[in-house]
């Protein structure tokens, strides 16, 4: 019997059946079926969380932390069941289901630990027997914006800064993915969240995100999505003078050059272009190889990807799963045949396969011969896809790695100091890998880009306090 989820609001859980969960691997498969909330819906749950904010904000630091640090630990006890769940929801492998898991759980546990580490300053002021604070508050209503290429570790160094810090949510997941996201705000209910403190709002982006962005009650914005969604995000926030945080594309470069590992870089270019079945914003897109080893790279590159194993994420030898639905599989082929069109040669992958069962199965594809202005190295494709550049030395790699509208994360392939080093010191990018595939990064350290591809405050560590929380300074005569 499918099972109906329902949303989360002022701590009841509401509403009718909306939309079905398909299993990527297997399209027989309905993983469930979930609400889908109208404009009324998340009009409610943001005026319930404006009314919960003033108790939620003033509470103290082990009310908050009780609820956090109780969410990571059933997270963490459940962690081989919420990721084969969202394995089946989503495409990628069991094993980066659970890793994905594991990642939510140690989110949860880190902020806990933060509610108990709040701080702030006592200075002297200019002026005698003056005493001055400065303290951080909570800014409000925070309207919460998911993609769904990580379902529950987004949503979960979101969900927990803004718990943390004194903020009340409403949340719209992605509606691919609801099941991770309805899972962890059913945690986060049970571990004694306040009514109304967090709300479940499932459903169309046109209709409940657009409620959000025209609410003058939402005091910020947590968006993880497209450029162009984004911008909208932007645009409706600037009218209402809310913060907003954007999290959008990438087009991320793996360089290599004639020095490295060879077997590193492989292992770098892989799994940073192929594992996730591509589809991550931190994907390297872009392999630019110096001359010296770019025959050898290439050659080992199809060596491995010939060995990969592509089927159903849920079986443990899957190495890649499915893409996630049909609408990302035309687009990943659509890429595929336009660089084909562009002169790019298709070097290995990139057709259609067939499985056991009946699902959304994309062979990896490598192409070579690619040049830096064609659209398969500017646009962001988002699937198991990738293209080789060759460039002549480490200047041109360079100049080419930067030569991009985005800029969230880049890496380098070297057993050059001098080189590893210039490279972190002058790629434009927000994250710099040397060495380590460009997707893959700590939970307690900041996130995010630069150009088109972030905008405001870093995600995740204690850098998340920066957006969630707004400066007060206090002014005390003493007489």
């Amino acid at each position: 019997m499918t099972v109906l989820r329902k949303n989360l609001i002022d701590g009841e859980w509401l509403g009718e059946a909306g939309s079905r969960n398909i299993n990527p691997s297997n399209t027989n498969d309905v993983v469930g079926e979930y609400a889908s909330a109208g404009p009324e819906e998340a009009k409610q749950a943001i005026a319930v969380a404006k009314a919960a904010f003033p108790g939620w904000s003033r509470s103290g630091p082990l009310a908050r932390h009780a609820v956090l640090k109780k969410t990571s630990d059933e997270i963490m006890a459940r962690k081989d069941e919420i990721g084969r769940s969202l394995a089946r929801e989503e495409g990628k492998t069991l094993a980066e289901g659970v890793g994905e898991t594991i990642r939510a759980a140690q989110i949860f546990d880190f902020f806990a630990g933060e509610t108990l580490r709040l701080s702030g300053e006592l200075v002297p002021s200019v002026r005698p027997g003056v005493g001055v604070e400065m303290t951080r508050e909570g800014v409000g209503v925070v309207g919460i914006i998911t993609p769904w290429n990580f379902p529950i570790a987004i949503p979960a160094w979101k969900i927990a800064p803004a718990l943390a810090y004194g903020n009340t949510i409403v949340f719209k997941p992605a509606e691919l993915v609801p099941e991770s996201a309805w899972t962890i705000v059913d945690i986060l209910h049970r571990a004694g969240l306040p009514k109304g403190v967090l709300n479940l709002v499932m459903g169309k982006g046109s209709v409940v995100g657009q409620a959000m962005l025209d609410s003058p009650d939402v005091n910020a914005i947590s968006f993880t999505g497209s450029v162009g969604t984004g911008k909208r995000v932007a645009a409706a926030s600037v009218e209402h003078m809310r913060k907003f945080q954007l999290e959008m594309g990438g087009k991320n470069p793996l360089v290599v050059l004639d020095d490295a590992d060879l077997a590193v870089a492989v292992d770098c270019a892989v799994n940073g272009a192929y594992f996730s079945t591509g589809q991550r914003c931190t994907a390297s897109s872009r392999l630019i190889v110096t001359a010296g080893i770019h025959d050898r790279f290439v050659d080992a590159m199809k060596e491995r990807l010939d060995k990969l194993v592509i089927g159903d994420a849920l079986d443990a030898k899957t190495q890649i799963g499915p893409v996630v639905d049909q609408t990302q599989l035309k687009q990943d082929e659509d890429y595929i045949a336009i660089g084909r069109q562009e002169g790019a040669e298709l070097a290995f992958g990139g057709e259609r396969l067939e499985r056991e069962t009946p699902g959304f199965y994309l062979r990896p594809a490598l192409f070579t011969g690619a040049t830096n202005a064609m659209r398969i190295s500017r646009e962001e494709i988002f699937g198991p896809v990738a293209n080789v550049i060759r460039v002549k030395d480490y200047d041109e790699a360079l100049t080419v790695a930067n030569d991009t509208p985005f800029g969230l994360t880049s890496g380098i392939c070297t057993t050059s100091l001098k080189h590893a080093t210039h490279f972190k010191r002058n790629s434009e990018a927000g994250m710099v890998m040397v060495n380590l595939p460009t997707a893959g990064v700590d939970f307690h350290v900041p996130f995010g880009g630069r150009k088109g591809s972030s905008y405001g405050p870093r995600e995740q560590g204690r850098y998340a306090m920066e957006f969630y929380t707004t400066v007060k300074t206090a002014y005390t005569f003493a007489g």
